[in-house]
């Protein structure tokens, strides 16, 4: 199921933004939905040229969302990929926020009152975490998120969250990562951060790792909440990150 969410702004005149849709995928669970993943993508600072299905920043999200079909679908966890309207986040009109929130719309529609699980990378990191103040978010997580000072840390209030950085991102900074995860501990109902000795923002070295600690925390999150014991949330997974919020970072 693809749900496409038009463009509610004017193209402008000399036609420098083109008219652009968000497009939400939705793959079902088996049986009853018990819980949906909603998987943010990355962008860039500033651009309102239209998201692509081939361009790198979606398609880098794809093994994230199929391992989570994979492993949890079987036990009830819809998948909800969403491709923003746009490739950057624009200042202050906040163009993956808004996609965000109009996505979240259509899944509390669709699914009024279930759990909901935010998995982003980059910019997608910095809107997942930006809108986890939606009601029916339970978790987040983070992977290489784009995050500042200036970032909040209220809407992570009583949610479960997960930060991955790599220790070489040239692209965004795992500093502003870490500071902002000590912030939001006390605020958050769980914060972790681990720490990826070697890798990189864009996530080539130690994939298998990034897809475990992102997808495992969203599976383990989601067997918390269902009761449900789910492969792929690996008692060793859950173990790590347990331990890695009384002394953050965990470094693996």
């Amino acid at each position: 199921m693809a749900i496409r969410k038009p463009d509610d702004r004017e193209p402008e005149p000399d036609g420098s933004r083109p008219a652009a849709k968000a497009v939400l995928t939705a793959a079902k669970a088996a049986g009853d939905t018990r819980g949906v993943a909603l998987v943010l993508h990355g962008g860039r600072a500033d651009s309102f040229e239209a998201v692509r299905g081939l361009h790198l920043s979606p398609a880098r999200m794809l093994p994230f969302a199929q391992a989570l079909r994979k492993q949890g679908g079987p036990h009830g966890l819809a998948v909800w990929t969403l491709r923003n309207r746009y490739r950057g986040w624009n200042g202050e009109d906040m163009s993956p926020v808004q996609d965000a929130r109009w996505a979240l719309a259509q899944i509390s529609r669709e699914h009024p009152g279930v759990p909901v699980y935010l998995l982003g990378h980059s910019m997608g990191g910095l809107t997942a975490l930006s809108v986890a103040d939606h009601p029916q978010v339970e978790a987040v997580a983070a992977l290489a998120p784009w995050l500042s000072t200036a970032t909040r840390v209220d809407p992570v209030a009583g949610r479960r969250i997960l930060i991955v950085h790599g220790t070489e991102d040239r692209w965004t900074s795992p500093g502003s990562s870490l500071a902002y995860a000590r912030r939001a501990q006390g605020v958050a109902g769980s914060v972790d951060y681990v720490a990826l000795k070697g890798a990189g923002h864009f996530m080539l070295r130690r994939l298998g790792l990034w897809n475990s600690l992102g997808s495992g925390f969203i599976l383990g999150a989601f067997g918390k909440v269902t009761g449900t014991e789910v492969p792929g949330a690996a008692d060793a997974l859950r173990t790590l990150l347990a331990a890695s919020g009384a002394r953050l970072p965990l470094v693996l």
